[in-house]
């Protein structure tokens, strides 16, 4: 076995460990202590996670440039490691426990969900790795709604299969992106059967989504959500949940996307994924520290 292999082995079984440990310890903490604990494993991470916080630095620089100062975007990254570590510990606390967590997240704009199930054609729930979204699909379930999500799966299979539990637990469907015909099928079953689908489009696509413009500058994107739409009919409802300063959250449910038609599906498509992605933008904007700034979203360039 090649010393990467063995970094690797080592490196999943150390996450595997720090998850199970970490998740028994959660079961015997008082709420109350949840999230000053998350602080001081944040304030770890920042100072020991260089890799991260290089990459969150260059992603920041990327995305705002000479509009805000360098120490401007420190504290974003700082946040953002805050805000990772409250959202880990705080799914782990609250999976466990769908009271706490139907009471420390509510809805905005609920009715447009309702109104959109109303159709009978279903909803794709267009969003980000903004916030602690997989509590906005726990919530959903506990909520009455039928949700499922697109994920890829983790690369650590025992790390995967807690989450997978804790999910079908909570009545979350799990959609994998691969294989990508089987994603497609299932997507296409979830929406007729009139359910709720999430998909985050925030993430490097690689080469084979659309490049759209994000902070001023092209990013593959992933086209599913609009290809799905003009498949099977479904409203098109971008989505987001958003930390609060009492470590509560809100969903937001903005209006149903009004679909723009181009002289081809083609611009059909790319112009309905440039229309998602710069609301996806506004909310980043607005709540800067709520988004994954240490994935490099602008790896993939146009030829």
């Amino acid at each position: 076995m090649d010393s990467k292999r063995i970094r690797t082995s080592i490196g999943r079984f150390l996450g595997w460990f720090g998850l199970t440990f970490f998740s028994f310890l959660i079961k015997i903490t008082p709420g109350v202590f949840i999230y000053g604990f998350a602080k001081g494993i944040s304030n770890l991470g920042y100072c020991f996670a260089r890799k991260q916080k290089k990459i969150a630095m260059e992603t920041l620089g990327i995305a705002f440039g000479d509009q805000k100062s360098v120490q401007e975007k420190e504290r974003i990254a700082k946040d953002c490691f805050t805000f990772l570590a409250k959202s880990a510990l705080e799914l782990l606390f609250m999976m466990d426990r769908p009271g706490i967590l139907k009471e420390r997240v509510s809805f905005i704009g609920e009715e447009n969900i309702k109104k959109s199930l109303a159709e009978g054609k279903g909803i794709i729930l267009v969003s980000a790795h903004f916030g602690n979204f997989p509590l906005l699909m726990a919530r959903l379930s506990l909520g009455g709604y039928k949700i499922a999500g697109i994920m890829r799966p983790m690369r650590d299979e025992k790390v995967e299969k807690i989450f997978m539990q804790k999910r079908i637990r909570l009545g979350i469907r799990t959609v994998y992106s691969q294989p990508r015909q089987a994603c497609v099928n299932e997507s296409i079953r979830i929406l007729r059967d009139n359910g709720l689908l999430f998909i985050p489009i925030d993430q490097n696509f690689g080469t084979g989504g659309v490049f759209v413009d994000f902070f001023g500058k092209k990013a593959a994107t992933a086209t599913g959500p609009v290809v799905l739409a003009q498949r099977t009919g479904a409203s098109l409802i971008p989505c987001f949940i958003v930390r609060q300063k009492d470590d509560t959250h809100k969903i937001i449910f903005e209006p149903p996307l009004e679909m723009e038609e181009g002289a081809t599906d083609e611009e059909t498509i790319h112009i309905n994924i440039q229309k998602l992605t710069t609301i996806i933008e506004a909310y980043i904007r607005k709540y800067p520290a709520e988004w994954g700034w240490i994935h490099r979203r602008w790896k993939t360039k146009p030829a």
